[in-house]
């Protein structure tokens, strides 16, 4: 069995493994970091979630503050450590703090279930507020790496999610809201999409966010307008004058 702190096999190489001891002493008490990491394929959205063995467990990727660092800082490391990723789309959404958001009994279960019980009084099972953060990543080359307590980092449909544990599910939502309301404004589509792409990937896309059809004309009236668009050549897909248009941004956006 793993023990805590250990690396696992393929764990991005720049996380710093601590042992649970130390955790205290190192982080920031009472406060977490918890990501909704969105990726696009097939026309649907999906988001990276944790899985614990032994113990029917999903929880989305969260992380701790240390002492000596910046917030924002803490967020793009714990998305980098999940992802593998540099220079991703990462939005600060909602505090999440209600006092019934707080059960010790599934960390009790993740840490016995790694041979770690821990005492009634440990740091890890006390009240946490969770600063809620929406990361929007190519999926095509992210690397999902496990925490040091999960054993599986994968992604999963947003549509056909499991059962979450504490109030995770209620932070997904929120988050496909802000996401939703800050679609345009945010310029989203530039972490989500491949490179290239058609105008009807594009559309995809909004269509799985907002959860509705858009009409075409409109939708590519639109696109267009921002001036965000670069088009620069026809995509193959049988007779030259059936193949649509191929198109990139002319800039991505980075934190």
């Amino acid at each position: 069995m793993l023990k805590f702190g250990e690396m696992k096999r393929g764990q991005e190489k720049g996380e710093q493994m601590i042992h649970a001891d130390d955790f205290e002493k190192i982080f920031l008490p009472g406060l977490a970091i918890d990501a909704v990491i969105f990726g696009f394929q097939d026309n649907q959205l999906k988001i990276l979630l944790l899985e614990y063995e032994h113990t029917n467990l999903f929880a989305l990727p969260a992380g701790f503050i240390k002492k000596e660092e910046n917030l924002n800082d803490a967020a793009r490391r714990s998305v980098l450590e999940r992802t593998g990723l540099h220079n991703i789309y990462l939005e600060q959404f909602y505090i999440f703090g209600d006092v019934a958001r707080h059960d010790p009994e599934p960390l009790r279960k993740i840490m016995q279930a790694k041979g770690h019980p821990p005492s009634n009084d440990h740091w890890l099972l006390r009240r946490f507020l969770t600063v809620g953060y929406y990361a929007l990543i190519d999926y095509t080359k992210a690397t999902p790496i496990p925490d040091q307590l999960a054993d599986s980092c994968e992604w999963h449909e947003l549509q056909n999610l499991p059962p979450l544990m504490l109030d995770h599910r209620e932070i997904v939502s929120k988050a496909l809201e802000s996401l939703r309301a800050n679609l345009d404004q945010k310029l989203i589509g530039f972490n989500l999409m491949p490179e290239n792409f058609t105008m009807q990937d594009l559309q995809s896309l909004y269509e799985t966010v907002l959860g509705q059809k858009l009409l075409r004309t409109s939708f590519q009236r639109k696109m267009l307008s921002l001036g965000i668009l670069e088009r620069f050549e026809k995509k193959y897909s049988g007779g030259a004058h059936k193949a649509p248009y191929l198109y990139r941004f002319i800039k991505k956006q980075k934190l």
